[in-house]
């Protein structure tokens, strides 16, 4: 065997994820806030790519009795999407869009005889709504102004300062008074005296060191603090494990009284500085409108306040691309390549939503139609089957996306769920049979507390092969407690 160099030629194959195909499926799994940031960044970095600010025409809507006219020809594409499906997809319009006259801020109902410009005919009134209502205050500023009302002395102020700035998000004090006094350098009995008084501060219950004096406090604002409340108080243990019996003893009440006390506690807040500097909460916006049509189907479209609109400026590079260099024609080439790929890119994956939606909507018909109950069992290769597409593809499509159902707001991730065999052969959904194992516990009665064995027997009277372990787990997923706690809480009427 001769040992040199040598040279051969072999043929294989390989896939090779260009910049764009990775960049495609990137914007499939995104939601429609991160296709939105996306989207901003790349305006500011290629300069052929503009946004897409002419105002939205909407197609007028026919009539009830003109439904079955002759079908617009520009809608042909889309409608061949899911004509087999009996689902009719609208281009752009939304959701039931009504005639009430919106609120136009600014006029004499607001005190403001003119706009910001001072036109006396209210035409150039550009405030929005958050200029309308004053913002709100941190908790701190709450706090403070409270200090400055409360005591007058500078070194009870300075204590004050100091035991604000040791509140934890839930409004609680984690450090007890003799730490707090020998960072300051002032006696216990004084930190103890202020925040005492700071217990009554609005919202009262913060400052409290631990969970049974925060709802005291806010017990004796309402002067409900009598001995019997001090005792539960004491032992929110027995509560907390719903041993109803032992509380009614150390307590000294009867099950009507033991009711009225804890209807009582559970209209106190827990954790009062937690409504203070919370994030505001971001509203879920829908990708997909879906609603009723006049012939019993469903209609569904994209919804225009999600999808980017973004135009590639063909003339200025047409313009500027005979007097630039080599190098500023291979930018502006690129540019332009890329501006056509992210266009084309934001079309399919509307398309593909879109597409995959109307095969979802198909084949959950009865739960639009019927509820939770009818609910059936999916997979991702039901839908990718059925659609043509890889697994992969329908799971990246129905992450983080959202459709508004007459039914309520949903993740398309909902409608997928695990199969339960059935005994006539016909299996269930797993969301289904918890359900209605929530709906049993919910009817039962104080003299017939259902065990997991009696749920697992009623479900299999219904056709659903079920074991013990799995309602078991399915009733702790829905936080329902076991059948001796349920006894123990029903034995107190409420």
């Amino acid at each position: 065997m001769a040992i040199g160099p040598r040279l051969d030629l072999r043929l294989s194959q390989s896939l090779v994820m260009t910049p764009q195909l990775r960049q495609a499926i990137k914007l499939l799994q995104f939601s429609n806030l991160e296709v939105t940031a996306f989207v901003e960044e790349e305006l500011e970095r290629n300069p052929l790519l503009e946004r897409d600010e002419r105002p939205e025409t909407l197609p007028e809507r026919p009539a009830p009795d003109q439904i079955a006219a002759a079908p617009d020809p520009d809608a042909a594409d889309t409608a061949d999407l899911v004509a087999a499906d009996h689902l009719a997809v609208a281009a752009a319009a939304p959701l039931d869009a009504g005639d009430a006259e919106p609120f136009d801020p600014g006029g004499p109902g607001d005190g403001v005889p003119f706009g910001r410009g001072g036109a006396a005919d209210f035409a150039g009134d550009e405030r929005g709504i958050e200029e309308l209502a004053p913002a709100p205050r941190s908790r701190r500023e709450h706090l403070a102004e409270q200090v400055r009302l409360t005591f007058a002395d500078r070194t009870d102020r300075a204590i004050a300062a100091h035991l604000i700035a040791l509140l934890e998000p839930s409004g609680r004090l984690g450090v007890t008074a003799a730490t707090v006094a020998g960072a300051l350098g002032v006696p216990t009995e004084r930190v103890e005296r202020v925040r005492q008084a700071m217990l009554h501060f609005d919202p009262a219950g913060m400052f409290a060191h631990d969970l049974a004096e925060c709802l005291a406090v806010q017990l004796a604002e309402r002067n409900r603090l009598d001995p019997a409340m001090q005792a539960l108080l004491g032992h929110l243990d027995l509560l907390a494990r719903r041993d109803l019996r032992r509380l009614m003893a150390v307590c000294g009440v009867d099950a009507e009284d033991m009711a009225d006390m804890i209807a009582e506690l559970r209209r106190l807040d827990p954790k009062p500085g937690a409504d203070f500097d919370a994030p505001a909460a971001i509203p879920i916006v829908p990708d997909i409108l879906m609603r009723a049509a006049p012939d019993g189907t469903w209609l569904l479209e994209l919804n225009p306040q999600t999808l980017p609109r973004v135009l590639v400026n063909r003339q200025l590079s047409a313009r500027i691309a005979p007097r630039a260099g080599r190098e500023d024609r291979a930018f502006l080439s690129e540019r332009l390549q890329t501006a056509n790929w992210l266009v084309k890119s934001l079309q399919q994956r509307a398309q593909t939503i879109l597409k995959v939606a109307g095969e979802i909507v198909r084949q959950q018909d009865g739960f639009f139609r019927h509820g939770v109950a009818h609910l059936r069992p999916l997979i991702l290769r039901d839908i990718a089957d059925a659609v043509e597409m890889h697994e992969s593809t329908v799971s990246r499509v129905t992450s983080n996306k959202y459709i508004a159902t007459p039914r309520g707001m949903f993740e398309l991730k909902y409608f997928f769920t695990t199969a339960i065999a059935g005994l006539g052969g016909e299996s269930h959904s797993a969301e289904a049979v918890r359900h209605r194992i929530r709906a049993m516990v919910a009817a039962e009665t104080p003299a017939d507390v259902l065990s997991d064995d009696t749920i697992v027997a009623l479900l299999r009277r219904e056709g659903v092969d079920i074991a013990r372990r799995t309602v078991a787990k399915y009733r702790e997923a829905l936080r329902i407690p076991s059948s001796v706690q349920r006894k123990r809480e029903k034995a107190v009427p409420a």
